[in-house]
This record gives C-alpha cells, sequence and structure tokens, in this order.
C-alpha cells in the first residue's frame, strides 16, 4: 500500500500514529477536515481510514483513503467513500469534492467511478514519491451532478 498512497510514511514511525490522531482531531474541531476510520460491521475491526479535507472558502473537499491489504476487493473503500461523498455534499454543504490516485493505482480509480467521480485529466509529474514523480488521475463529483447516493 504505501507505494500507491501519497501521504502513508513506511516504515511508519515511532510516534507518528499519535501525532496523526492529534491532527485529525484538531481538524475536526476546526472544521477543516473529517477523518473517520472504516471499521467492518460484523466484528469491528479497523481495516482503513478515509477523509474528507475540507476548504471552506471554496466549499470543496478532498478525499482521501486507504485500506489494509487483507480488506482489499471486498467493497469496503468504496461502500465507506459513498457514505463520505454523501455526508460532504449533502450534510456538509459542500459543492465539490475531488480525489487524486496514482496512475499505478488503478484500484482506487475504480472506487472513484464506482462512487459517480467522473475522470478529469492526469497530471504528469504531479507528486514526488520515494524520489520518483508520479502521474495522478483526478477525479471529482459536485452537488449539481445528482451523483454520491
Amino acid at each position: 500500500m504505501p507505494k500507491t498512497t501519497l501521504h502513508v510514511p513506511h516504515p511508519y514511525p515511532d510516534g507518528a500514529a499519535e501525532t496523526w490522531i492529534e491532527r485529525v482531531q484538531t481538524s475536526a474541531a476546526d472544521g477543516r477536515g473529517y477523518t473517520l476510520a472504516i471499521i467492518r460491521r460484523s466484528d469491528d475491526v479497523f481495516m482503513g481510514a478515509i477523509s474528507l479535507g475540507i476548504a471552506e472558502a471554496h466549499r470543496r473537499a478532498e478525499l482521501g483513503y486507504w485500506i489494509g491489504k487483507p480488506y482489499w476487493g471486498q467493497g469496503y473503500t468504496t461502500e465507506a467513500a459513498r457514505r463520505v461523498i454523501e455526508f460532504g455534499l449533502y450534510e456538509l454543504n459542500l459543492h465539490r469534492i475531488f480525489a487524486f490516485a496514482m496512475t499505478k493505482n488503478p484500484a482506487s480509480s475504480r472506487v472513484m467511478q464506482k462512487i459517480g467521480m467522473s475522470y478529469e485529466g492526469t497530471l504528469a509529474h504531479h507528486a514526488l514519491k520515494w524520489g520518483e514523480y508520479e502521474d495522478l488521475v483526478v477525479y471529482g463529483v459536485m452537488k449539481s451532478d445528482g451523483d454520491g447516493k
């Protein structure tokens, strides 16, 4: 997973989890973002996380997510992303939600397509990951699209 995520360090350094938890709690309290756990209902297993980073002045947010490898391909990310899109568009009254994925991570692009996001383009060499420039695809959905439900 770290090869195809932009912001998850590998190896994960000591103390990083505590710092991350503190940061996401502060962001939620300030209304700048929401990070939620992805939990399997049947047994309360933590599988990953999903977030909306909000730019209130523009009424938009960036969607981001990661899920542990044992849970890939089972629809958990799609289910969580669909609900978070609804939350952002209809409960937070955002106008637009967008997301990025590395081109070498087609599974992430498929999640975005399944939840009604539209392909908006490819940004060549947009991110530097482990010393290599990565191409990113951008997907988006607007409240006016009627998608996200």
